[in-house]
């Protein structure tokens, strides 16, 4: 069950049992890695639920905070359902290209196909944050390219108090 608030009028919350939630942190992982999850096909907020349970049953993670989930219009591609978006952070141990690949395959596992850029999608699983670092590749940028500019970001955060 989810209750509901209205920010404005464009932007919803949700909050439930797992969003947000906030753990004590029993891990011997090393780095803290800030995820931004997202998603607008389907039943967005079931799939939330089903990726806390898969992330918490996961070895090379520990989940132990998530934020509110926040309903939001889409940028870039505007023609599409509203996103639901929400951080969860986590401790790992893997590094950031290691912890990207893994974030690939849940997101395809969840059933994530890569059409056009800010397509419609299933889930987005985006490295914020992770552990201070500063990378700037091809494949990855930390932290995640104009997070400061996005409300489907910056609320959760401020929601997770992070």
């Amino acid at each position: 069950m989810y209750l509901k608030r209205k920010i404005n009028e464009q932007l919803l919350s949700f909050h439930s049992l797992r969003f947000p939630l906030f753990k004590k942190i029993r891990t011997s992982h090393r780095y803290e890695a800030v995820v931004g999850i997202g998603g607008n096909v389907g039943d967005v907020k079931r799939r939330f639920e089903h990726l806390y349970i898969a992330f918490s049953r996961d070895k090379r993670v520990e989940l132990f905070k998530t934020s509110l989930i926040l309903k939001n219009p889409p940028f870039g591609y505007e023609n599409q359902d509203d996103f639901l978006n929400a951080i969860m952070v986590f401790k790992t141990s893997m590094q950031p290209k290691e912890f990207l690949r893994y974030l690939l395959r849940v997101e395809k596992r969840f059933g994530r196909k890569r059409s056009f850029p800010n397509a419609p999608r299933t889930l987005d699983l985006d490295i914020i944050f992770f552990d201070n670092r500063n990378i700037n590749t091809k494949d990855l940028q930390i932290p995640h390219p104009h997070w400061y500019k996005r409300e489907s970001v910056v609320i959760p955060l401020i929601g997770a108090n992070i």
